[in-house]
């Protein structure tokens, strides 16, 4: 899905000082769906471009704590991981 924002031109100018605002829009979307437990660690990699990894130190760095979860709930979320990666490299 595309998704279309509109930012006004001060806003916008002031936003890319400091980077892509296209990408920090897609940041801040990813950082508050995980803090509201509407997307998983997986998604957010996903949405980011990046592996499981960088998406928890990315989430460190936002002082989005990681969300506390069972053992066999990491467990499906590895085999997760496992087969996006997968579906990257073939």
């Amino acid at each position: 899905m595309e998704v279309t924002i509109r930012v006004p031109d001060e806003l916008a100018q002031r936003l890319s000082t400091a980077g892509d605002v296209s990408r920090q829009i897609v940041e801040a979307f990813a950082l508050e769906g995980y803090r509201s437990n509407s997307l998983t660690l997986l998604e957010v990699s996903e949405l980011l471009g990046m592996g499981r990894i960088e998406t928890e130190d990315f989430l460190g760095r936002h002082n989005v704590p990681l969300a506390q979860i069972d053992e066999a709930e990491l467990e499906r979320e590895a085999k997760l991981f496992e087969e996006a990666a997968r579906r990257k490299k073939g």
